[in-house]
């Protein structure tokens, strides 16, 4: 797999996102042995930045990981992040917790399930308005003082933010939602309507050219869900979803604004029937065409799909290409 470079470390352009492995997507399909080897077969085929966090089944899903990699540890980049507790798995009930003492416990218990010594990524999941981001950022950067995390990084943060973190301690990457339905990251139009309950960008405004700034200051651009979780595949057509699935519940998912948002799927498919291609290999290259600094961790717990996602890396998109994905029409339904 071609590679690219985040924190002075070549990884694979295209790396794994891990959470559905645990909850939130049909979960009536987990099941941890496959997931194991998943990711080890992920390994193989050169996918190597592997991206968890401790609210993705409430630890299950970084002791999967963990599991996954031993024997393994030195050929992955691991990233999991601090900043939010599960309050009840059943319902999905999670809170913010920014303060200094929770960064800190929180690291030794990532660490304690990952079965490493030091966590390559620790990115903060959610700013804290409750707490300066000053204070969360210094103790986050405490931690690679005291060698527990090699770099830090920020989720779903204004650019503002960003620059404010990146004035205590470096800011080696971002994470937040960026694929052909959503651009925020990018200083789209749409301001922050959705973002999660009490993110910080301000009222009424958009994050910022988020990626565009990362690429300035040498940081890495994640995007997650740059399949738009499922739906740029082509596979999904109807608001049909179990009860556990994230989706239900989503406004792009419900009928209407389904049916809707097929249009940008057609104009993926076109694309992909040019090349031969899969559409989720066209909506991955998409997203790594926005930068050599962007490494999109599409999520899977289906070993052909991760086959799949792993060739977009070799997928090389034209600039007739570009500008007819670039066209394709705004998303019909917020982001949560």
């Amino acid at each position: 797999m071609r590679t690219r470079e985040f924190a002075g470390t070549r990884v694979g352009a295209v790396g794994l996102g891990c959470m559905g492995m645990s909850w939130a997507y049909t979960e009536s399909e987990r099941d941890d042995d496959a997931s194991v080897a998943l990711i080890r077969e992920a390994l193989d085929l050169g996918v190597t930045f592997l991206d968890t966090a401790q609210p993705y089944g409430d630890g299950h899903n970084e002791t999967l990981v963990g599991r996954a990699l031993a024997g393994r540890r030195d050929e992955a980049v691991v990233a999991t992040k601090t900043g939010l507790v599960v309050e009840s798995l059943a319902t999905r009930d999670i809170v913010r917790n920014g303060t200094p003492e929770h960064v800190k416990a929180s690291a030794e218990d990532s660490l304690r399930r990952l079965g490493t010594d030091v966590i390559d990524l620790y990115y903060l999941h959610r700013v804290d308005p409750e707490v300066p981001l000053a204070d969360t950022w210094g103790a986050m950067a405490e931690l690679v003082a005291e060698g527990k995390a090699r770099s830090l990084g920020l989720s779903e943060v204004s650019v503002a933010q960003a620059a404010e973190a990146h004035a205590i301690h470096p800011v080696a990457a971002v994470q937040s939602e960026l694929s052909l339905w959503t651009r925020d990251a990018m200083g789209a139009p749409g301001g922050i309507a959705g973002t999660l309950p009490g993110d910080t960008a301000g009222a009424g405004e958009g994050p910022g050219d988020v990626v565009g700034w990362c690429a300035a200051h040498g940081a890495a651009f994640v995007p997650f869900s740059p399949l738009g979780r499922g739906f740029l595949t082509g596979t999904v057509t109807a608001a049909d979803f179990e009860d556990t699935d994230f989706r239900g519940g989503n406004p792009r998912f419900q009928e209407e604004a389904l049916k809707a948002n097929l249009r940008i799927v057609d104009v993926v498919k076109a694309v992909a029937a040019r090349h031969g291609a899969t559409p989720a290999q066209v909506a991955i290259a998409w997203t790594l065409a926005q930068g050599e600094h962007v490494i999109p961790i599409p999520g899977t717990k289906k070993r052909k799909y991760l086959r799949d996602n792993a060739g977009a890396a070799a997928l090389d998109l034209t600039e007739a290409d570009l500008a007819e994905l670039d066209g394709v029409p705004a998303a019909v339904g917020g982001r949560y």
